[in-house]
């Protein structure tokens, strides 16, 4: 068994979901969600089928994004294994829509950060172990950060 750090590279401005799922109909299912969720997101969808022609499964509506979900799944290569891309949209928009999508079993990240991803392979194939998503915390916040903490939130509509 060996472990890998997989680093990907999403495109600037974009966020990306790293899960699990057990369907080949999950593809379908999470571009309806990401379209009726935020209508003008754009977005590329890949999904990594772990059975029959294991073949990685696309949906999107954005040929830049999808290519980079298909480039990230390609490298990661783990059955089951689905990367969403997101342009004009947020993790938090879609994401308790995913989670309560049937077919997925989890969710590894929802990430703007740097984003490795830890992989084992073993002689049937891959998964996911893990991911490190980001950096280390540098300390803790204090008055002045925890002001512009909220002061960002409520600036960008999050919280009021």
């Amino acid at each position: 068994m060996d472990v890998l750090t997989v680093p990907i590279e999403a495109p600037a401005d974009s966020n990306v979901v790293l899960g699990q799922a057990h369907f080949i109909k999950t593809v379908e299912d999470l571009a309806e969600i990401v379209v009726t969720t935020v209508a003008d997101a754009r977005f590329g969808l890949a999904f990594c089928e772990a059975s029959g022609p294991c073949l990685i499964r696309t949906e999107g509506n954005d040929p830049g994004l999808i290519r980079a979900a298909v480039r990230a799944a390609q490298q990661i290569g783990a059955g089951h294994l689905f990367v969403l891309v997101l342009q004009g949209a947020y993790p938090i928009n879609v994401l308790n829509a995913i989670k309560q999508c049937p077919e997925v079993c989890r969710i590894f990240c929802a990430t703007a950060n740097p984003l490795q991803v830890l992989v084992v392979a073993t002689d049937q194939g891959r998964g996911v172990v893990g991911v490190v998503d980001g950096a280390a915390p540098l300390g803790v916040e204090d008055d002045a950060a925890r002001a512009q903490r909220r002061e960002f939130l409520r600036r960008i509509g999050y919280k009021r």
